[in-house]
């Protein structure tokens, strides 16, 4: 792997799908499996196969439909949890076992009442053990993101040694700022034996909203691979957003950090997404909300008709939208509802514009926005030459 590839781990059917109420069938994760292969994703985290017989069949389809991307299985650090997910990739193209165990004192203390020497001897068994099966094992550090850096380090290590593949250094609480995440990623990069034999990996929670800057923290420091989900679905507040990493890295190239995204097909990633999981998008959301490239201020609609990129730093085409959306409010102005009329067939002058902006105010006022409809009638009522049509 060049050592500015990015890898895009999603994890939309595993941990995005442990959303309250956003369950999916094996028919609809085999839908949303195939399309993320098209997209691009290097890792597709297909479920969490002992989990249940559900789960299981989830994982065994989707790797036996899966052709591009690896397919991953979750795990906990438990003999019988690995050998499961082993047999529900047998014919993954591209097997990989995610195992791991919590590394935090919170996780040793009150979630393992144990220390952290046994936790160590658990996180190397449970990956030799992943090793029969496959080549590629991916470890996580469950709740990375609040160990101690040296203890983090010295897990980190030892479960190279053992054939571990991935080092997943999770936030999983969302606590980290994104200078303590990146220092992280560089203590690991400078402080791990042999780390030059694994890829480090970024997996952050929202739960104060900086994962997908934690995220892209962590691949500034060293970080190879990000694990997100479609429209940041996941646990609690969410994780990090798929959509958003891979076009901030696409929009600042003096980063020189590449992914085998096709951005071209994100919207409609999105909306399958939200439709098959019931969850919809909050309009403001970054890349794929409805809003994302719609503008109602009439300052920042002259500044977009003149020149789209006075107010958008991406073409709406390089996501999967057609063009920018012109939204008619009372804080339009006329540069704004010219365009719109325009667009449907009218060719206004400056003067027949002034009379037909005083009616369109009186209309905007009554309506939080102004349709199509609403300009024929505005027009009508100016009662304007016909030679306005275009």
């Amino acid at each position: 792997m060049s050592s500015n590839q990015v890898q895009i781990f999603d994890t939309t059917l595993r941990d995005g799908e442990q959303v309250p109420g956003c369950k999916l069938d094996t028919k609809q994760k085999l839908e949303i499996a195939e399309k993320l292969d098209h997209l691009g994703v290097d890792i597709i985290e297909a479920g969490f196969p002992i989990s249940s017989p559900g789960d299981f069949k989830s994982v065994e389809t989707v790797a036996n439909l899966v052709k591009n991307a690896t397919v991953c299985g979750l795990t906990r650090a438990v003999k019988k949890d690995i050998e499961v997910a082993a047999l529900a990739l047998r014919n993954a193209v591209k097997p990989r076992i995610h195992t791991g165990i919590g590394t935090s004192d919170s996780h040793i203390k009150h979630k393992f009442k144990s220390n952290q020497e046994e936790i160590i001897e658990r996180a190397v068994a449970a990956v030799t053990h992943a090793k029969n099966f496959v080549d590629d094992v991916e470890f996580y550090a469950e709740d990375a993101g609040r160990t101690d850096n040296e203890f983090l380090a010295r897990v980190c290590t030892e479960v190279i040694k053992a054939g571990a593949t991935v080092l997943n250094i999770p936030d999983t609480t969302g606590y980290c700022l994104p200078e303590e995440y990146g220092t992280k990623m560089k203590y690991l990069k400078d402080h791990v034996k042999d780390i030059d034999k694994a890829i480090l990996s970024c997996h952050c929670h929202n739960d104060l909203g900086l994962a997908t800057a934690n995220s892209i923290s962590g691949v500034i420091n060293g970080a190879r691979q990000i694990e997100c989900t479609i429209n940041g679905i996941g646990e609690r507040a969410g994780n990090t957003s798929l959509e958003e990493v891979v076009m901030i890295l696409r929009q600042h190239p003096y980063l020189n950090l590449n992914t085998n995204i096709k951005t071209q097909q994100l919207t409609q990633m999105s909306q399958l997404v939200s439709d098959r999981m019931g969850m919809v998008v909050q309009p403001n959301k970054a890349i794929v909300g409805s809003n994302a490239f719609a503008h109602s201020s009439g300052i920042h609609q002259d500044g977009v008709i003149k020149n789209r990129e006075t107010y958008e730093i991406i073409d709406p085409s390089e996501v999967g939208i057609n063009q920018s959306s012109i939204i008619l409010t009372a804080r339009s102005g006329r540069a704004a509802l010219a365009y719109r009329a325009k667009n449907i067939g009218y060719e206004l002058t400056k003067i027949q514009l002034d009379a037909v902006y005083n009616n369109f105010l009186s209309f905007a006022d009554k309506k939080k926005e102004i349709n199509d409809d609403d300009i024929h009638q505005i027009i009508k009522l100016s009662k304007l030459s016909p030679s306005i049509y275009a």
